[in-house]
């Protein structure tokens, strides 16, 4: 009898172990998982303009003002704006129509840590420039419009909005990816009717037919998509004017909030030939345009427009093929082209 008893306390014993030994591992697993998973450890703010700007009371009025300018520029500083004076962008579009999100997207020429990359050195005039100088190319290309002057308040409330982005909202995006990743550039020339039928699949839902854009239902807001041809676009001088540079756009970020630089939706060559298809068109001219890249061979092949430092022909320059001449500047001038 007394030996049954001692069985059975050693049987309870052993089951009132086990028992706390699977508590402290159940519980020890749900404990490692909330500590090490990274989206509780660590979480990525979505971007939201009126929640991380605009409503929030510990950004600065110049960074909310800067943003303005930059997400809402036909109103701001364009065409829209009700003082002649103040018209500074030639055209209705706004900068984050390709610095998407606010400037924040990765693969989408994100502004976090463009302060630190300036001064830098640009091929475009052949010097040293600042960011000041880089945005005024923006405003006389992409924008179509004038150079801010010297101390223009303007110019300060931009600046003051892209050097927030890197102290500001840190965690906005885990990768940021810097430009806009370069392609696999294909093996032949544009085909502008394979670009047609990619644009009409693709693009033609929020750009139009005509590529005309899609204004606000209340026009005075702009244009909720912009247009890529015609008179009220980028001039043939911006770099998205060059279709290699216009292709990596489109193949890291488009369709709009279909694609990402993780998750495309086009491939390398449907973005090159849909990119040429785009760039075929009429679009406004930009003034002494030649003078660009003083030296030469420091041109993209993609520009379209001369002189070069080559024998290819400007269709070449245009719709390529750029194999051959990402040949020829290598073994002539020892440059490595990417666009």
């Amino acid at each position: 009898m007394e030996l049954y008893k001692k069985l059975v306390s050693k049987l309870i014993n052993i089951i009132a172990l086990s028992t706390i030994l699977i508590i402290v591992v159940f519980f020890g697993v749900i404990n490692h998982d909330k500590i090490w998973t990274p989206e509780l450890e660590d979480p990525i703010l979505e971007w939201n303009p009126y929640d991380l700007v605009l409503n929030n009371s510990d950004v600065p009025n110049e960074v909310k003002e800067g943003f303005l300018l930059l997400d809402s520029s036909s109103i701001y500083m364009g065409p829209l704006n009700k003082d002649p004076k103040l018209r500074y962008s030639g055209n209705n579009l706004s900068c984050t129509n390709c610095h998407l999100n606010g400037g924040t997207k990765s693969g989408a020429a994100p502004w976090f840590g463009i302060i630190d990359r300036f001064p830098q050195f640009s091929g475009r005039s052949n010097k040293v420039g600042t960011l000041f100088e880089r945005i005024n190319g923006c405003m006389e290309r992409s924008m179509n419009g004038k150079a801010f002057p010297k101390n223009a308040s303007q110019m300060k409330k931009m600046i003051a909005y892209i050097e927030w982005l890197d102290y500001g909202i840190p965690k906005l995006n885990s990768k940021k990816i810097s430009g806009y990743p370069s392609i696999e550039i294909p093996f032949k020339a544009v085909d502008k009717k394979v670009g047609e039928e990619i644009y009409l699949r693709e693009c033609v839902v929020c750009h139009g037919k005509n590529g005309e854009g899609i204004l606000y239902q209340d026009s005075k807001k702009g244009y909720q998509y912009p247009p890529l041809w015609g008179n009220d676009t980028y001039n043939d001088g911006a770099g998205m004017n060059r279709v290699l540079t216009a292709a990596a756009f489109i193949k890291n970020n488009m369709p709009y909030l279909q694609a990402s630089w993780e998750n495309p939706k086009l491939s390398d060559e449907e973005a090159y030939h849909v990119a040429g298809y785009i760039n075929s068109f009429p679009r406004p001219s930009k003034k002494n345009k030649e003078m660009d890249y003083p030296d030469k061979k420091l041109k993209p092949i993609s520009t379209p427009y001369g002189p070069w430092s080559d024998n290819f022909s400007s269709e070449q320059h245009k719709y390529g093929p750029y194999p051959p001449m990402i040949e020829y500047y290598k073994k002539t001038f020892g440059i490595k082209k990417s666009k």
